[in-house]
């Protein structure tokens, strides 16, 4: 059996009276993270590390922001869309852990149905997805709740 491993990062800026989704879950805040899709850092992480554990290039390779087919769309589309291509190449996604960086809301009673819209989206069992989240204890950009980062690695296998 051939094992990879996969990192992914993603970066947005948090804007007033914008919607802030979070794996694929609409949080209630007075921002959100603004971008070309539904500017969603945590499937956009997810996504990059499935991608580059299959050495499928990266999430602006496939959904390019200059690319009016992927303005607004949920992530959660482009996190399936990850998936074929994952599965195109003989690939099987065997977990998700992924760690969110943001001052503002906290998302403990998010968390569930965020394991659950990423669930729908891989194939994955919740089981198989960990969330975590810290602040950036009020320092940086993150500290001034100017803008959110999330990570993901993922393990994939063939054979």
């Amino acid at each position: 059996m051939k094992i990879k491993v996969g990192f992914g990062f993603d970066v947005h800026q948090l804007r007033d009276q914008h919607p802030f989704v979070l794996g694929g879950v609409t949080l209630d805040h007075h921002a959100g993270a603004y971008g070309h899709s539904d500017a969603d850092v945590l499937a956009h992480a997810i996504c990059d590390a499935i991608l580059g554990a299959a050495n499928l290039e990266d999430i602006g390779y496939h959904f390019p922001n200059t690319d009016e087919r992927w303005k607004g769309i949920s992530s959660m589309v482009l996190l399936k869309e990850c998936m074929v291509l994952l599965h195109a190449k003989g690939w099987a996604l065997g977990n998700i852990d992924a760690m969110l960086c943001l001052e503002a809301p906290k998302i403990k009673s998010y968390i569930p149905a965020m394991k659950q819209h990423i669930s729908e989206a891989t194939g994955l069992d919740e089981d198989d997805i960990s969330i975590k989240a810290t602040t950036n204890e009020t320092m940086g950009f993150i500290g001034r709740q100017e803008g959110v980062v999330a990570y993901a690695v993922c393990l994939i296998s063939k054979g």
